[in-house]
């Protein structure tokens, strides 16, 4: 199904039309789910937190700003929801200097990815992304299977931009060593 721009949604409800608002949940259900069930790890629990989120927003519609993307919005609800209902476990990250993070380089990895079929490397990277932790997973699914940008994905999880960076920078480094070692035993 082709979707329209979430904008159009948003309007069709806000003026009284809430069948529009089914539209705005099938376009993002996956990921919002997605999202939940990679920081509950249980697929209960993320169904019907998926389930309150998507009420919790259709309730707060008026009072979204358009400061950013609709879907932007959306997953931090989300994030926020899933990381209220696990609060039994606490990471500290610290920030890195952006001067720090500029230095390093994916070119060595991008060109070897680039070096193989891309069926191949298809096969390669799935297999390679399953072995990531879910935070690791949920990071490279915001950004390149969802395209956010890295200041949204600092939004969204409420990491620092510099953060961000730091992570899908090791991140790309721990699935090109994974990808060698696939590579290795085939």
């Amino acid at each position: 199904m082709k979707f329209q721009d979430d904008s159009y949604y948003i309007e069709r409800v806000l003026t009284g039309d809430v069948s529009a608002y089914a539209s705005l949940v099938a376009k993002h259900k996956n990921l919002v789910f997605s999202i939940v069930l990679k920081i509950l790890n249980n697929r209960e629990d993320a169904e019907e937190i998926a389930q309150d989120i998507f009420l919790k927003v259709y309730r707060s519609l008026k009072t979204f700003e358009k400061k950013s993307k609709f879907s932007t919005w959306l997953y931090r609800i989300a994030y926020n929801t899933a990381i209220s209902k696990t609060r039994k476990k606490k990471l500290e990250f610290v920030p890195m200097e952006e001067s720090v993070v500029s230095n390093y380089s994916t070119d060595e990895v991008q060109q070897n990815m680039h070096l193989m079929e891309e069926n191949d490397r298809q096969v390669l990277l799935e297999k390679a992304l399953k072995t990531l932790p879910d935070e690791d997973q949920l990071l490279i699914t915001l950004f390149y299977k969802n395209e956010n940008s890295i200041e949204d994905i600092s939004y969204i999880t409420g990491f620092t931009v510099s953060n961000v960076k730091v992570k899908l920078h090791r991140i790309r480094k721990k699935l090109y060593h994974e990808i060698q070692e696939l590579v290795k035993k085939n």
